[in-house]
């Protein structure tokens, strides 16, 4: 007998699903390795291990409102995690560094990140790991689809 197909509402609930058993094993990983960072914040830092960012950038990839990424920076930036320097290119706006304590967290906090994609991943071989990602992609293509 032929499985049926999924429908949207277990389509939904298996990827919200999947995405709340990766944050939750993130922010066990970094308490185990000894990071009082949640995982915002741990976006936060990741997205500015890669470069500079602005506060507006930062916001849209930790799904957070600007107010609630200003009091996070505020956080990291008591913490000397972060520092916030002038734009040289306008003068209005700030950019986010990462001070020295931020960039040795930064390299810790992938480590953790490794082990989270190896325990998702266990169990499947590379060419079923590549095929995974390429469909993920596909599905996050297609709904992001400007003509859907």
């Amino acid at each position: 007998m032929t499985p049926s197909r999924p429908t949207g509402s277990q389509l939904g609930l298996l990827v919200r699903q999947v995405r709340d058993a990766m944050r939750e094993r993130w922010e066990h990983e970094l308490i185990g390795a000894g990071h009082d960072l949640n995982f915002s914040q741990f976006l936060t830092i990741k997205k500015l291990a890669d470069g500079v960012a602005g506060a507006t950038e930062l916001a849209r990839i930790a799904e957070l409102s600007g107010g609630a990424m200003t009091r996070l920076l505020d956080r990291l930036q008591e913490r000397g995690l972060v520092e916030r320097v002038p734009d040289p290119d306008d003068r209005r706006a700030l950019r986010i560094h990462l001070t020295a304590a931020g960039r040795a967290i930064a390299a810790d906090i992938a480590e953790c990140g490794e082990r989270v994609r190896d325990a998702a991943l266990a169990g499947l071989g590379v060419d079923q790991q590549r095929q995974f990602v390429a469909l993920l992609e596909h599905v996050r293509d297609n709904l992001s689809s400007r003509d859907a």
